[in-house]
């Protein structure tokens, strides 16, 4: 099984998600109600984390259940959907089970996104819908030169695919827990 990273800053995340990135959070949830659209049906919230999309997942129609690794974040999330503790890459689900299946932010944090992609489709009925809602590290990762605003200048780091600490802020999820690497093309052919 791979490591929580999160359990270490789970309370610290639960408040960042709901108030110091509340906007960003509310963007978000914007997105996903684009790109999911209404239910109804089971949607498995992967990689769940606190539970922080719940609520909307509800409001759009669906019945939400979650899966994670983290036990921290998950102490969060069971006040808001039924959970499940387990590696994205190895889901305690049976093929076919689900219509709808959202990953949201969550595939810096993985590192072998392209399995749990694989597990997506592996639990969704035939047709179902897969939203995959992330920041490409090309635009924030720690490889790209954020200093002059008018522009992203990307490094020769954007090729490596191992896990990173650097990070454009101090402050924020990626100086905490890091980031695997996937680029563009492999996000893409794991799709297919």
């Amino acid at each position: 099984m791979t490591t929580a990273a999160y359990d270490a800053i789970a309370d610290w995340y639960e408040d960042y998600v709901t108030n110091t990135a509340s906007d960003y959070s509310r963007r978000v949830q914007g997105l996903l109600a684009r790109l999911l659209g209404t239910g109804p049906g089971r949607c498995l919230d992967l990689c769940c984390g606190t539970g922080a999309h719940a609520a909307e997942l509800r409001r759009l129609g669906w019945d939400p259940v979650g899966v994670d690794l983290s036990a921290g974040q998950l102490r969060h999330a069971r006040a808001r959907l039924p959970v499940a503790r387990a590696d994205a890459t190895a889901l305690p689900l049976s093929d076919a089970a689900v219509p709808a299946v959202s990953c949201v932010l969550a595939h810096t944090d993985l590192p072998d996104y392209t399995a749990v992609i694989a597990e997506a489709a592996r639990v969704l009925v035939p047709g179902g819908r897969f939203v995959h809602i992330g920041v490409h590290p090309c635009f924030t990762g720690a490889f790209a030169d954020r200093s002059d605003p008018e522009r992203i200048v990307v490094d020769g780091g954007y090729a490596e695919r191992e896990r990173s600490f650097r990070a454009w802020s101090p402050h924020g999820v990626r100086a905490r827990v890091g980031a695997w690497h996937l680029p563009l093309a492999d996000l893409l052919n794991a799709v297919t």
